[in-house]
Parts: structure tokens; sequence; C-alpha cells
């Protein structure tokens, strides 16, 4: 990738945006990002593009310094160090399994999923803000099995551009990757096209975000023949 519109283009199949999708929501027309491809992003909207994207300017424009930095890392306690891999060993903790009732989370009672309690430190999510939920089938199933078990973070619900989150949506459970614009409208991604929805359709349609998804595990239920 030698041109920010190289980066711009790697950027939009990272997200599963087409670049329809994306001229729709900078509001130009799909041949205004055809050029941005081929001539780079203009100057005067990298700013405008690398936040929405979450990546640095600098390496939008030159491909030069680090991409990001990782959004979340701020939100985290001050003492974990974010840079050493979960460790996996030692103390494990039960956690619940949720399932939607009566239009909210509730426990699923007596069933729980092992996990480790390093990484939630690590992570820095306090254990009575987890819980477990079945992979619904709406989401993003070409990249969450329907079958996994998802782990959230309740205490996290504002959107992190390009973070996995639980919603709530017309009364199911829905989980996808989620943006949101400076207009904050909130964009769905995970499906073609991408869904977008005004803060007065949200309100509309009792949407509502449960928590960041930060884990999800499964395992096949059947072997291949």
């Amino acid at each position: 990738m030698n041109t920010s519109g190289d980066r711009l283009r790697a950027l939009l199949q990272e997200c599963h945006l087409t670049p329809s999708d994306f001229a729709i929501h900078r509001g130009v027309t799909p041949q205004h990002v055809n050029n941005w491809f081929r001539r780079g992003v203009p100057l005067a909207r990298l700013d405008e593009v690398a936040e929405l994207f979450c990546v640095q300017r600098r390496w939008l424009r030159t491909g030069e310094g680090p991409k990001h930095i990782s959004p979340l890392a701020s939100h985290s306690p001050s003492h974990l160090n974010m840079t050493q891999p979960p460790n996996h060993e030692g103390h494990f903790t039960r956690l619940p399994v949720h399932v939607l009732r009566n239009g909210s989370l509730q426990p699923d009672e007596g069933k729980y999923l092992s996990f480790s309690e390093q990484v939630l430190h690590t992570l820095g999510v306090a254990r009575e803000d987890v819980a477990c939920i079945p992979m619904p089938v709406t989401g993003i199933a070409s990249i969450i099995p329907t079958d996994a078990v998802l782990v959230i973070d309740r205490s996290l619900t504002w959107v992190v551009d390009g973070e996995t989150y639980a919603l709530l949506h017309n009364g199911r459970l829905r989980v996808h990757r989620l943006s949101r614009d400076r207009l904050d409208n909130l964009y769905l991604h995970g499906h073609e096209p991408t869904e977008r929805y005004t803060p007065r359709q949200r309100q509309a349609q009792g949407m509502q975000i449960l928590g960041w998804v930060f884990h999800w595990s499964c395992f096949s239920l059947r072997r291949p023949s």
C-alpha cells in the first residue's frame, strides 16, 4: 500500500464497507471515492476519514508511524499492562449465561461459563459487569458462529468504531460491529448493505447497546464424516 487511497481501500475491506456505502456515509458520489482510491484522500478530508476509521492521520496520509492507538486502552485502569497477552492459567470463575426475556438480559438458571479471572483483570472488566449470551441468529454470523457463546462487558456501551457489540433492537438481540458519525448516526456493519440509524430511529425502535463483546467460544457439534 503506497498511497492513502490504497490504505482507504484496505480500511473499507476491513470494515466490510462497500465504496458505495462509504460514499453515502460521507455525502459524496461513488466517483469521488474512486478518485480517492486513485489519487489519494484529499487533504481536506484526511482528519474526517482518520476519525471515522479510528486511525492516525499521519499513517493514513503517509503510511508512517502507528496505524492506530487502541481507543479502549484509555478507558482501562492505568495500572494494567495492556501490552502483555492474557494469561489463561490460574483461577477460573463461573460467569452466568443470560438469555433475553421480557426485553432484558436475565440469568439462565443453572447455566455458567468457566472463564479466566486473569483475562478479566487484564482487560479491566469487573466480574459483576460480565454477561454471557448465546450468539443470536441476527448478527455477524460470517465472523462469529451461530452456536458460539459470547462474553460481553455491560459497562462499556459507548461506541468505539469497529468494535463488536451486543444490542437490543425492536425486542431482538443482535450482534454487530458498530461505528458512529459526527451527526450521531449509528452504523451496523456485518450485513450488506450496512444499516444506518439516526438518533430518532434508534429511539423509536428501542435500540439499546447492551455491551462490548470481548470474547466468544464454541465447540463443533459434529465430527466431519
